[in-house]
């Protein structure tokens, strides 16, 4: 290899976040100019870019309003950027997605919907079915957020507690056509995880939003529970007339993010390996596992001789029990390192593509051989911040986070595990 190590992790977070840029990805899915009017709608923290991108490619007249979070706005022309809060939602998002619904109340079969959906959605167009309240939905959300629950189990209960989510969106632009654009940032890229499938449909039912709050025992209001237990909350299904006019195109996913920053590793001599782009479960554990994958890189050259990098993607999830401050990717980076103790030779970086980890303006961060050392010199046991959640507060203490600002898009989380030729000749535990 050819590169330092550092400087190898960056270009490749780099590249990969570079890959799902709406200025790359939108610009080939725009649909055919309706007989009618375009009208462009959207959520997400990558959709004001989105709907920048479609200004800078449509030749004809278009409208629309999309949703992002504070702080990824981008200037567009005829479409109206909102700003919101993410992860847990505000009234600004609530009234916007009320106003979404509204704007596409009355249009006919000769126009066409853009929907430009992105991670970030669903916390982003918080409409609460008739009989709850705001407030009802940022307390769920919280609990949700901090239960150890996939997002794939989030979503269920977030579909089944909307007025626009779960296809409702869809529906309500019925008979005009709706193309969706979506970057994804969920496992298995699933259109009705990305924002919560606002406009796809979901085959899901209430009774599966109450087993998720079941299982991860999430207090309720009692009105939600009544909600769910008639039915009345049902989402809308594929078998509904009303989105039988849909088209749907995943348009940047993970996989292709993981991609670009293989090729990065390659061009400097070292082997990629994708272990997957949808990896889930405790960020904790994925972090021991991880280091033992990386270990048998180290000791036996498999599955790929040194000098390699281990590349995943995915959404791990957090169960809280400190009151530090973290985030999924820091928690992963803290639980590899201590399971690496200080291996000569091993390198990594963890970050969220859209530069937010949890709910702090960092990215993720990065460990070296010398992370637990440099920690103790410095009075900070790395197990303690571990058990309080404090991924943030340790590798700021450290000076070894990643901060990207906003990146306009969100591909999920993105992690490399570099394995130097320092590695294979032994250990070098830390003292």
């Amino acid at each position: 290899m050819n590169t330092a190590p550092k400087t190898l992790l960056r270009d490749m977070l780099d590249a990969a976040i570079a890959s799902a840029q709406p200025a790359v990805c939108v610009p080939a899915h725009l649909p055919a100019t309706p007989a009618g009017r375009l009208i462009v709608i959207g959520a997400g923290k990558a959709s004001a870019a989105m709907a920048s991108a479609v200004e800078a490619h449509w030749e004809g007249p278009l409208s629309g309003l999309v949703v992002t979070r504070y702080g990824y706005a981008v200037s567009c022309k005829h479409i109206e950027i909102v700003e919101a809060a993410h992860p847990v939602p505000d009234a600004a998002g609530e009234l916007a997605a009320q106003r979404m619904l509204d704007l596409v109340s009355d249009l006919t079969a000769d126009d066409t919907v853009l929907c430009l959906i992105s991670g970030g959605g669903s916390s982003l167009l918080p409409l609460p079915l008739a009989g709850l309240t705001l407030d009802d939905k940022q307390t769920i959300n919280r609990s949700l957020l901090k239960s150890g629950a996939t997002i794939s189990e989030m979503n269920c209960v977030r579909r089944h507690l909307s007025r626009i989510k779960g296809g409702r969106l869809a529906a309500q632009c019925h008979p005009a056509k709706v193309v969706n654009l979506l970057i994804s940032d969920v496992p298995g890229d699933d259109p009705m995880d990305i924002a919560s499938g606002p406009t796809v449909a979901d085959p899901g039912y209430c009774e599966d939003a109450l087993e998720v709050l079941r299982r991860y025992h999430i207090s309720v209001p009692q009105s939600v529970l009544d909600l769910l237990e008639r039915g009345e909350a049902e989402s809308v299904k594929p078998d509904d007339p009303r989105l039988q006019q849909i088209q749907t195109h995943i348009i940047a996913a993970p996989q292709l993010a993981l991609e670009a920053a293989a090729e990065v590793a390659a061009r400097t001599g070292v082997t990629p390996v994708i272990l997957g782009d949808a990896i889930e479960g405790e960020a904790k554990d994925v972090g021991t596992v991880m280091a033992g994958i990386a270990k048998q890189v180290a000791r036996h050259g498999q599955p790929a001789e040194v000098p390699c990098v281990l590349l995943s993607g995915g959404e791990t999830t957090v169960t809280i029990r400190g009151d530090g401050r973290g985030g999924r990717n820091v928690e992963f980076l803290l639980s590899l390192a201590l399971a690496l103790d200080g291996h000569q030779g091993i390198y990594a970086l963890a970050a969220d593509t859209d530069g937010v980890d949890g709910q702090e303006e960092i990215a993720g961060a990065q460990i070296s051989p010398d992370t637990l050392e440099r920690a103790r010199k410095s009075g900070i046991n790395m197990a303690d911040e571990l058990v309080n959640n404090n991924g943030h507060g340790f590798f700021e203490a450290l000076g070894d986070s990643v901060i990207t600002g906003p990146t306009l898009t969100n591909v999920n989380d993105f992690r490399a595990i570099l394995i130097t030729p320092d590695a294979s000749e032994g250990s070098g535990h830390a003292p």
